[in-house]
């Protein structure tokens, strides 16, 4: 897949369109607001969603379900939720005004409810990671894209531009020839939420980890090898996998992928970098970005030497939802497509010991 930035994406805005058209498709005035709804609130992301949703001009936001009375209960009270209409999950898979839905439940209910809404003719923003299971998510995709639905994972980093202009330098051959690529995501998980995520194998690798892997793939592709060392080595007692690292072989590269779950302040930490032949890109902390360019010739906009770039923070979400919206009116094709959501996954489950 290419790097994306505002101009790739009015240029393929404008390119749907116009194949919209040929083919006799109906799109949609963009100030037509699209109906969406919320189902599960049991994933960490849920509550921005949400209000996201709430807030943004491109949606009408319908309400939001959570068939678990536990979940609702625990999670539910969030101001993201106050004065939301609550619904049940009919209410959501049988009004045929609804397009989206936002599917942000516990990991062990994520695929299940995205089945249900596909079934339901309705375009899903999926949180990650979709499961472990490769051919469900395989068979969902394939579903979609059967009804000419749209399946956008919810991994936080595809849209951020200090990530994007640090692909873009790699891509164009500014970095020289790539030989290296290095992330760090870790946090300090509560008791809690570690009992919920030791469920599933890789730990901290399945959980945070994927943000970085769906990175790592769009840059470099599939891996020919994927080495794991999913440990525990905190005092908790507990099985969860909390401190984790992945190694991926490349033809004429290696990758590197590590995230723990007892780092304070684990967010100012976190590392993107790409090395290469010409010099080196590094993004730390990834949010708000950081972003410098150290090169040994200058290429493309950058000059010789160490160099601080200046990038414009953003919040998660907005711009995922924004080109989500553009989708449901067929204004423009997703700038992800099922393969590369698949190839990601793969490599993710890879990681984690599943494959």
């Amino acid at each position: 897949m290419p790097s994306w930035n505002r101009r790739d994406f009015l240029a393929l805005g404008a390119a749907s369109m116009a194949s919209a058209i040929a083919q006799g498709s109906r799109t949609i005035a963009s100030d037509v607001r699209v109906r969406a709804a919320v189902l599960g609130i049991g994933h960490a992301h849920a509550a921005s969603k949400a209000e996201l949703l709430r807030n943004s001009p491109d949606y009408e936001f319908v309400g939001v379900c959570e068939p678990n009375a536990e979940v609702r209960l625990r999670h539910g009270s969030g101001s993201a939720y106050r004065g939301a209409r609550w619904l049940a999950m009919d209410d959501i898979l049988n009004d045929p005004s609804i397009q989206l839905v936002a599917v942000e439940a516990r990991v062990q209910d994520n695929m299940s409810y995205a089945e249900k809404a596909i079934a339901a003719g309705k375009h899903i923003h999926l949180d990650k990671p979709p499961g472990n299971d490769l051919a469900r998510l395989r068979s969902l995709l394939a579903e979609a894209d059967r009804r000419q639905l749209a399946v956008q994972m919810g991994y936080m980093w595809r849209y951020h531009p200090g990530i994007q202009a640090a692909i873009e330098a790699a891509r164009q051959g500014w970095l020289g020839e790539v030989y290296l690529f290095r992330g760090v995501i870790s946090s300090d998980i509560d008791p809690a939420a570690r009992l919920a995520l030791a469920e599933f194998a890789g730990g901290m690798m399945f959980e945070l980890g994927c943000h970085l892997i769906d990175r790592m793939v769009h840059l470099l592709g599939r891996p020919s090898k994927v080495s794991s060392f999913l440990r525990h080595d905190s005092s908790h007692q507990d099985k969860l996998a909390d401190q984790t690292l992945a190694v991926f072989e490349y033809q004429r590269a290696m990758a590197e992928v590590y995230s723990c779950a007892q780092q304070p302040s684990g967010g100012s930490h976190r590392l993107f970098q790409i090395q290469g032949t010409n010099g080196t890109v590094t993004l730390q902390p990834i949010e708000p970005p950081s972003l410098t360019i150290d090169l040994k010739e200058a290429a493309g906009p950058y000059k010789q030497g160490k160099q601080k770039v200046e990038i414009g923070d953003k919040p998660r979400y907005v711009v995922d939802f924004t080109e989500m919206a553009e989708i449901v009116r067929k204004q423009r094709r997703p700038s992800f497509s099922s393969a590369h959501d698949l190839l990601a996954h793969e490599t993710l489950l890879r990681a984690c010991g599943v494959l």
